[in-house]
C-alpha cells in the first residue's frame, strides 16, 4: 500500500486577471503532441527534483505563458484525483496569480491556443470536476476580496 506522504509531484496555476465586469481566467489548450491534447486547462506541471511547489509554480507560469505574477498566492484547497494508469492519487496543491489585465501570454510548445474565460465560461470549458470546482472557489475569493495575508507568496 502506498503512503499519503508521498512526495507532490504535480502543481495547478489558475491566472486570472481583473476586468470592469469581472475577472477572467486565463485557460490554454493544449497541443496535439501534449498530455490532455485539445483540452482547455489551467497552467500546470511536474516538480523538478528538490523543487519546491512553490517554485515550480513561478517556473511553470513563467514557462507556459511568459508571466510574472502582480499577485501570487496559495489557494486553500487542492486538486485531487485517482490516476489508474499509475495506481496512484494526486494531491495537487494549487495557486492563483493576478496577471496584468493589459497582457497576453506567450505560450509554449504545450499550448496552441488561450482564452481569457469569465467564470461560468471558464467552467464550461474545463473538463475536470476538480478544475470546475477550483475556478468557482477562486473566483469567489478574488470577487469578495478573501484573499488573506497568510496565503500571499512572496518571490
Amino acid at each position: 500500500m502506498k503512503s499519503n506522504t508521498e512526495r507532490i509531484q504535480l502543481i495547478d496555476i489558475y491566472p486570472y486577471r481583473k476586468q470592469p465586469n469581472g475577472i477572467e481566467f486565463l485557460l490554454l489548450k493544449r497541443s496535439q503532441s501534449s498530455i490532455y491534447s485539445g483540452q482547455w486547462r489551467m497552467v500546470g506541471g511536474k516538480l523538478k527534483t528538490d523543487e519546491s511547489a512553490i517554485d515550480a509554480s513561478i517556473r511553470e507560469l513563467k514557462e507556459e505563458t511568459g508571466f510574472s505574477p502582480i499577485l501570487f498566492w496559495c489557494v486553500p484547497s487542492y486538486n485531487i484525483f485517482f490516476d489508474f494508469k499509475h495506481d496512484c492519487f494526486h494531491q495537487i496543491p494549487v495557486f492563483s496569480a493576478e496577471i496584468d489585465a493589459g497582457v497576453n501570454p506567450v505560450l509554449n510548445h504545450e499550448h496552441d491556443s488561450f482564452g481569457w474565460f469569465q467564470v461560468d465560461d471558464a467552467i464550461k470549458c474545463v473538463s475536470w470536476p476538480e478544475q470546475k470546482r477550483l475556478v468557482s472557489l477562486i473566483n469567489g475569493l478574488v470577487e469578495q476580496n478573501l484573499i488573506i495575508n497568510d496565503w500571499i507568496i512572496e518571490f
